[in-house]
């Protein structure tokens, strides 16, 4: 079976290192890791294991029978990948291991095999081709986009298990990926924001915050027909109060590091996205719009 994997970063070439030895995968990366790689081997430690590892990598994609393509780049960069590649990923089953809602909507612009995917797993740079996997909240999650199961994406699924990693099928993937822009939405800004590990989130004040967003989200979720594993918003929050933000404690959100190294953070798929879809269906969102905009504030400081 042959993988390719597009936008690797932290999380493609983790997964590019883990699926290696189950099958051949190229991963598409900056030059600086590929020439790492190919020098000295891809470095992980942490939850996943230790390990140094070899495979092909470089910042194009060679011309191949891939029987899957995974995209894991930002999902700011969605769009602009599948125009860059967009001969290689037509009529091919593409998969969207990415943050936020809307990335599987513009993959299918460029084939009809879309396959949903979430992974709520730390994953931190150590250094160039160097990651260390941090902390995990639940096994990877794969199903058919927008809805569904069949034969190729349970042949995903278990190539992804015979690697080692915690993996379940969905019938229901957008379930799933609005379950993780939940805890995102949740955390991820606000952490930001106050420049503070999760764990300090628990504080009455955050939390007052936290669960506004939250009930909002539920509401635009809701609307839209998604079906969640939780009954209502206080139901998820108990879970994330109980179970997510304790094993999450010490970790900085993805947005505070981009923000403190001046990229630009995924807000518009997250928070941005939640108060679009809400101001389209006549909801209001205001502490999602408001902090929306309280993060890219932040990024045009940063920018100048």
């Amino acid at each position: 079976m042959k993988i390719l994997i597009l936008g690797a970063g932290a999380v493609g070439l983790t997964l590019a290192a883990k699926l290696s030895s189950v099958c051949y995968v190229h991963a598409v990366c900056r030059q600086r890791h590929a020439d790492k790689i190919k020098a000295e081997g891809f470095k992980m430690t942490g939850l996943w294991g230790e390990a140094t590892t070899s495979f092909s990598c470089s910042e194009t994609a060679p011309q191949d029978d891939y029987d899957y393509i995974i995209l894991s780049s930002k999902s700011t960069a969605t769009e602009a990948v599948c125009k860059q590649f967009a001969e290689v990923i037509k009529g091919r089953e593409v998969v969207s291991m990415q943050n936020g809602l809307g990335n599987e909507e513009i993959i299918a612009q460029y084939t009809d095999k879309v396959i949903g995917g979430t992974i709520i797993t730390g994953f931190e740079w150590a250094g160039d081709a160097q990651i260390h996997v941090s902390v995990e909240t639940g096994p990877m999650n794969l199903g058919r986009f927008p809805f569904g199961m069949d034969e190729n994406v349970m042949r995903l699924v278990e190539l992804v298990k015979s690697a080692g990693i915690q993996v379940k099928g969905s019938e229901n993937i957008m379930s799933s990926v609005w379950s993780k822009v939940l805890y995102n939405s949740a955390l991820n800004p606000l952490g930001a924001v106050m420049g503070v590990p999760y764990g300090k989130l628990a504080d009455m004040h955050a939390w007052n915050i936290i669960e506004h967003i939250v009930e909002e989200a539920f509401m635009v979720a809701e609307a839209e027909g998604v079906v969640l594993p939780w009954k209502n918003a206080e139901e998820y929050l108990v879970f994330l109060s109980d179970f997510q933000l304790p094993n999450t404690a010490g970790h900085h959100s993805s947005m505070y590091q981009d923000i403190t190294s001046g990229r630009k953070t995924e807000i518009d798929f997250i928070n941005g996205a939640i108060a679009a879809r809400a101001a389209k269906l006549g909801i209001d969102a205001p502490y999602n719009t408001f902090i929306a905009e309280q993060i890219r504030f932040m990024e045009q400081l940063q920018s100048k």
